[in-house]
């Protein structure tokens, strides 16, 4: 077991480093699917927001890299990948990956050509990955311009999209169900672009606007200004102030919706914008902030 295993993980790392030869950043996968690498954040008693910016490895996609040194560097530190998982919504490809699911009681594919017809819309030549339960990935590029979102059964039952933050295991990938592989044809074929009529379907609907509830009064709205004018780099930041200001002025479960659709428009997540208000509820709790700031440190001064 322990050689197959060996061969498995050899097999993998080839498989991913001909991947980044196409440009596609890639991580190693354990036999569940799962990114093999562990978090180093995992024992930390709060949730951690870290994308790879303490510099150590095993924060899933945030790690994939088409830079081959990067690549061995990863499957060094988890000499039990037996398979690559590839980053979508990344440059070069902006990968959009269309997961064709077989479960009890879906046509997935059928579903598929369905809204293709109502729509009016082809699916191109591309590549397409079998799957050991025996659904099909399709690979699809997006516009450089536009974020697509992971969803589950949205655009139909049976039918997951892979987008931004998610990934696609590799062909050539071996893994507890079998072995992923390139349908015959297909394999050196490069990701087509997506159908302009299926991308908009791909895209959220827009979100329904949260004005300030009139309980927040005109400090709430200047919260929400201030986390809305955040740019990269202080938008958690920021976001966490807001929150701890909002809590400590009795506003904080009235403001918590009107700050995430805030920190949304700044480009964060709605479960990084949650983490980060429910820290701030934390910490500005009971006699819990003076515990860890001590008197008079409290930051109640914005940051730059």
């Amino acid at each position: 077991m322990a050689t197959t295993d060996r061969q498995a993980t050899t097999l993998a790392l080839a498989h991913a480093l001909s991947a980044a030869e196409r440009g596609l950043a890639v991580i190693p996968l354990s036999r569940t699917k799962l990114p093999a690498l562990r978090s180093p954040h995992r024992d930390d008693p709060a949730p951690s927001l870290c994308h790879g910016a303490c510099g150590r490895l095993g924060h899933g996609v945030y790690d994939a890299s088409s830079d081959p040194a990067r690549i061995r560097e990863l499957f060094a530190a988890a000499p039990w990948a037996t398979g690559y998982g590839i980053a979508c919504g990344l440059p070069p490809h902006q990968l959009i990956g269309i997961d064709l699911d077989v479960k009890t009681g879906t046509d997935s594919s059928a579903a598929l050509r369905e809204l293709a017809l109502r729509h009016l819309f082809t699916i191109p030549p591309t590549v397409v990955v079998l799957t050991p339960s025996g659904g099909r990935h399709l690979w699809l590029s997006g516009p450089p311009d536009v974020v697509v979102p992971n969803s589950a059964g949205r655009l139909a039952p049976g039918i997951d999209i892979r987008g931004a933050g998610g990934y696609l295991v590799g062909p050539g990938s071996r893994t507890d169900q079998g072995v992923y592989a390139a349908a015959p044809g297909t394999e050196a074929l490069p990701p087509a672009p997506c159908p302009r009529s299926l991308l908009r379907l791909l895209l959220p609907p827009p979100r329904a606007h949260h004005p300030t509830p009139p309980s927040a009064g005109g400090h709430g709205q200047g919260l929400v200004q201030f986390v809305l004018g955040a740019h990269e780099g202080q938008r958690n930041t920021r976001l966490f102030w807001a929150a701890c200001r909002a809590y400590e002025d009795g506003i904080g479960p009235a403001l918590v919706d009107p700050l995430v659709e805030a920190a949304l428009h700044t480009g964060l997540s709605e479960r990084e914008a949650r983490a980060t208000i429910a820290s701030a509820a934390r910490m500005t709790g009971t006699g819990h902030e003076q515990r860890l700031a001590g008197p008079g440190r409290r930051p109640r001064q914005p940051p730059g």
